[in-house]
């Protein structure tokens, strides 16, 4: 069973970074993936939680630091020892039929770091959002899901890499959007409302 799970792991992985290959997307993922392409997004989001919200704003952010703080720990340095998966750029029985198209690191591939902490980010902003922005739960998995897309695409994740470490990132995500909006409720539609 366990075998076969790792064949078909292994037969999707190759239809996303063989089957899929074309121009647009050789030139969109490594840039999707890359964590320097996100930087002005977080800034934005830090600045004008903090700018409207104040008190209340700080709080949010420092939260959700720790969200992610949270997700890429128990990603990074709990579950990828444990498992020692090796990414399939660096495994030898893929050497001959992987595209390779960003630099391979050393570090373990299961679960995949990158999908934990953006689906932390964006299950808690969702939920932290849900009532007062309509459409931020499609923005924000939608984005999450292309990075994670793109790991896949460029080489350094299998598929079950990526449903891992989302889901761990969402469970976290979750709970401390729970704990959050306990200790502070959602930012209401009128307050969103008065910043237009």
């Amino acid at each position: 069973m366990i075998e076969q799970l790792k064949d078909l792991d292994e037969l999707v992985f190759l239809a996303i970074n063989q089957g899929a290959s074309n121009l647009v997307f050789d030139w969109l993922m490594p840039i999707l993936r890359n964590k320097y392409t996100w930087t002005p997004v977080y800034l934005f989001i830090i600045i004008f939680t903090i700018r409207h919200f104040k008190l209340r704003g700080a709080a949010m952010i420092l939260c959700l630091i720790v969200t992610v703080g949270l997700a890429d720990f128990i990603s990074a340095s709990v579950l990828k020892p444990i498992f020692k998966r090796v990414r399939p750029c660096n495994e030898l029985t893929l050497q001959e039929e992987i595209v390779p198209r960003v630099r391979c690191g050393a570090g373990y591939s299961m679960p995949s770091s990158h999908a934990s902490n953006h689906f932390a980010i964006a299950v808690f902003l969702s939920m932290v959002f849900r009532r007062s922005w309509k459409y931020i739960s499609y923005l924000a998995y939608t984005w999450a899901s292309l990075i994670c897309l793109a790991q896949i695409y460029v080489g350094v994740h299998y598929p079950f890499d990526i449903i891992c470490g989302a889901l761990l990132g969402s469970v976290i995500g979750y709970w401390m959007a729970r704990l959050f909006i306990k200790w502070q409720p959602r930012i209401s539609k009128h307050q969103v409302e008065t910043i237009r």
